[in-house]
């Protein structure tokens, strides 16, 4: 009997220990942090991300849209179709570096830093 008590704690004790690393691997950043250092987050897996929708297109369900967090914006690209203009959402997803070719010639502004994020799913807040 005392055996599967011990069983039971030390199943517990595993389960709360990957629940609590899974969600530091999810922990929410800032677009601020994701633009100084890029490097960090393009290898990391899912990164969460607050925001305002401040541009959104789309066509057929697939499209992007610009998520403002009050410290920057960045471009987020989504197959689960685009939330709209003005929607407050939470966004999951990877950061891809698309293009850096700042060496060769500067990005227009719209584009920005070449960073964008690709959405897991995203839902309004």
């Amino acid at each position: 009997m005392a055996n599967s008590r011990r069983t039971r704690h030390a199943g517990l004790f595993l389960l709360l220990g990957a629940l609590s690393l899974s969600a530091l691997g999810c922990a929410r950043t800032t677009i601020s942090r994701i633009l100084a250092e890029p490097q960090r987050y393009t290898h990391r897996g899912d990164v969460r991300l607050d925001g305002d929708v401040v541009e959104s297109m789309s066509f057929l369900g697939h499209g992007a849209y610009k998520l403002d967090d009050g410290t920057g914006t960045i471009w987020v690209i989504s197959n689960h179709g685009v939330p709209r203009r003005g929607a407050r959402v939470k966004v999951h997803g990877r950061i891809r570096d698309v293009v850096d070719v700042s060496t060769i010639m500067r990005l227009p502004e719209q584009i920005g830093s070449g960073l964008v994020m690709t959405d897991a799913y995203h839902r309004g807040r």
